[in-house]
């Protein structure tokens, strides 16, 4: 059919029958090898006086005669996926392909011997796709075993070579790649235990479907402070090349910290929804060291974002670690459950702070390009400076407790309802009182058929008052113990200071030093030295 595809271009109803009939003869007459032959002289013929030019992408490259040498080629693939929304609504014969991975359940494509016309900055150009045999072994037979190869072929006029060759088909090709990715089925990746990497098929890194359903427009923060967020993603994501410009690797780290139940989760799928990339959770805690966590870095795409959440409780890279090992596990000794009480995990992992530095910006942290790496911590005053520093985390993004306006974002994800005259009570109460967003969404969750809009946000008054008074106990009790313990010390150090004025004295006897302390001793010391006073 490659003959067909040249025609293409040339337009004219009779000669496109003409083409079609004699194409039918060929199928019907004809054997595949023979038919191959046949087009083959012929479009050699034509291109003597034909004033277009022929491209042909393979659907597999390498050794054809080695089946374990060859692979799909990517350019077919991209091609194949620009071309299926013309395809859908121009070819008259198509073909379902599985895609791998990909959200769709299948993709259509032309079938052999179809053809598309398309047109790109005004210069129009013809597709098709066709198939061609050649003889893969010796064979007696009169129909000898033949393989077939498929591919597509460009048709355009040889005055557009230059603009096909440096433009067209670059467009082509990334744009096919785009649909791909957007079309793709994301995935959660976590990393196994290095102890299975050497397993038969083993993976360093095991995948679910992501299907989180968090997008900024459902989350709960200052309208403002989301659209600063979501102007600096799609900055990063369009910013190849600049990056490429300034020298600096295409990736950017945020530092998300806040008291737990905040939203830092919701904010990583959110971000995740918003560029359409992978998320890979990294767990410290099973990685044994630097070399397995750079081997790790690798396996890793573009388009992705690697998290570590809750990094201040998953290793000790606070920089005192060697100085406070040894206090550590004397007091595991000691209280054996104390660590689990605090949330740490056992681990004999051997990443230290070096290495993890060097995974988010070192010469590795280039390899692959479009990353975001995510660090989040209820308590980022215990991190080392040097982790989260400008330029390795680049944003630092605080979720705090939730205000008014993020409860009316909570109030139309939970009950459908834009205001309500109890918003104002609610406002009021949410000025004085520190409550998270995650405990607001558990109030405003109807729990029963019953329960309507009011009634929630009735419940939720309740709640905030009940956090309230907790948090003027809990502001006493500390004022409390505040109080005792200044008291403590303070008789603490009087006491100090005695056994300093004790200690004084018998210096000053020892050393026969005249030190006055009282009458008594005073008249004495003149009495037995024959001082006067």
């Amino acid at each position: 059919m490659t003959m067909m595809g040249g025609i293409w271009s040339l337009g004219g109803s009779l000669q496109i029958a003409t083409i079609v009939f004699l194409w039918k003869i060929l199928e019907i007459y004809f054997p595949g090898h023979l038919r191959s032959s046949i087009i083959s002289y012929s479009m050699k013929l034509a291109s003597l006086v034909s004033p277009y030019i022929y491209i042909r992408f393979p659907e597999f490259i390498g050794d054809s005669e080695e089946y374990m040498g060859v692979k799909r080629s990517d350019a077919y693939a991209a091609i194949e996926t620009y071309l299926s929304g013309k395809s859908s609504r121009e070819a008259k014969y198509l073909k379902a392909v599985d895609v791998k991975d990909s959200s769709q359940p299948v993709q259509l494509s032309m079938d052999e011997n179809e053809g598309v016309t398309d047109e790109f900055e005004g210069v129009k150009l013809s597709w098709a796709v066709n198939k061609e045999y050649t003889r893969t072994q010796q064979s007696f037979s009169f129909y000898p075993q033949m393989d077939e190869k498929r591919y597509y072929q460009l048709t355009f006029h040889k005055s557009h070579r230059d603009f096909v060759n440096g433009t067209y088909i670059n467009h082509v090709i990334q744009k096919g790649k785009a649909i791909t990715v957007s079309n793709r089925q994301r995935k959660l990746y976590t990393n196994n235990p290095s102890q299975s990497w050497e397993r038969y098929r083993a993976r360093k890194w095991s995948h679910a479907t992501f299907e989180h359903p968090a997008t900024f427009d459902t989350l709960a923060m200052e309208s403002k402070k989301k659209l600063e967020i979501v102007n600096d993603l799609e900055k990063f994501s369009k910013g190849k090349d600049y990056y490429k410009k300034i020298g600096k690797a295409w990736k950017r780290g945020y530092l998300l910290y806040g008291p737990p139940g905040t939203g830092k989760s919701s904010m990583i799928a959110a971000m995740a929804n918003h560029l359409e990339y992978d998320i890979y959770d990294l767990e410290l805690t099973t990685v044994m060291n630097n070399t397995e966590l750079r081997k790790l870095l690798i396996e890793t795409t573009g388009k992705s974002i690697i998290v570590i959440e809750d990094i201040d409780c998953s290793l000790d890279l606070t920089g005192q670690r060697k100085n406070e090992k040894k206090k550590a596990k004397d007091e595991e000794v000691k209280d054996p459950i104390s660590k689990m009480t605090k949330g740490e995990e056992d681990s004999n992992s051997k990443v230290t702070l070096s290495g993890l530095l060097n995974f988010i910006d070192g010469l590795w942290s280039a390899i692959g390009g479009e990353r975001i790496i995510v660090f989040t911590t209820n308590y980022v005053e215990k991190l080392d400076a040097a982790l989260i520093r400008r330029g390795r985390m680049d944003k630092h993004i605080e979720l705090s407790y939730c205000g008014f306006e993020a409860f009316k974002v909570l109030a139309k994800n939970y009950l459908d309802v834009d205001s309500h005259p109890l918003f104002a009570t609610i406002g009021h109460l949410l000025e004085e009182t520190n409550i998270t967003p995650a405990d607001v969404a558990e109030n405003l969750m109807p729990k029963s058929l019953n329960e309507d809009a009011e009634a929630c946000l009735k419940k939720l008054i309740e709640a905030i008052k009940t956090a309230k008074e907790e948090a003027t106990k809990k502001a006493e009790e500390e004022a409390r113990l505040k109080a005792e313990k200044e008291e403590k010390e303070k008789l603490e150090a009087t006491q100090e200071d005695v056994k300093i004025d004790k200690s004084l004295a018998k210096d000053v006897k020892e050393n026969g030093v005249e030190v006055v302390k009282d009458d008594k001793t005073l008249a004495n010391e003149v009495k037995e030295n024959g001082v006067t006073a």
